[in-house]
């Protein structure tokens, strides 16, 4: 089994992104950005209102 390589399509915003702040423990900022989510990051399955805090977005719809 092949390990999958983690994609960031934005590495200068990358501190905004979900997964970093859930490594920071930023639970109340991750709670403003998850309240109506229209994107799916492709590599960890999160969810955000915008595209901007995932690292490899794709739209839900």
């Amino acid at each position: 089994m092949s390990q999958k390589e983690h994609i960031c399509l934005d590495r200068n915003e990358h501190t905004g992104h979900l997964c970093v702040l859930v490594s920071k423990d930023k639970f109340d900022e991750i709670k403003k950005l998850v309240t109506n989510p229209k994107f799916l990051c492709f590599n960890c399955g999160r969810v955000a209102d915008s595209s901007k805090n995932l690292c490899n977005p794709m739209p839900l719809d």
